[in-house]
């Protein structure tokens, strides 16, 4: 069976002052994967998912490596049918935004900014 590097969408909010206000946005987009078989590790550094959609017969998999750490006790994780849902919590209260989601500077073409979250609290 293949395996694909499955999208993945992001934004964010800071606060220095507020934790619950200091959080990340990210869905993975891996359509038709059931949770009981979806492979979902969270640290506070990375995560890694790995998954296989019942209707397109492949794995989609993806690790990424944070650019500063969260809190994966304060994560929500919302299952649908269309992906994973995560709310991670900021370890650090800091006013400004992580320059970027990953360590790692490079461009990768499966991360996309959630255009749709971007101001979202402010709706």
């Amino acid at each position: 069976m293949l395996t694909y590097t499955v999208p993945v969408t992001w934004a964010q909010r800071s606060s220095s002052t507020e934790p619950e206000k200091n959080k990340v946005y990210l869905t993975i987009v891996a359509a038709d994967v059931p949770e009981s078989d979806k492979q979902l590790d969270l640290q506070p550094t990375k995560l890694t998912f790995k998954g296989t959609s019942t209707s397109k017969k492949v794995t989609y998999a993806v690790e990424l490596e944070f650019f500063a750490e969260i809190d994966p006790k304060e994560t929500g994780i919302h299952h649908t049918g269309r992906g994973i849902d995560l709310v991670l919590r900021k370890k650090d209260l800091k006013e400004e935004y992580w320059p970027r989601l990953l360590k790692d500077n490079k461009k990768v073409h499966f991360l996309k900014t959630d255009f749709d979250k971007v101001g979202f609290e402010s709706r």
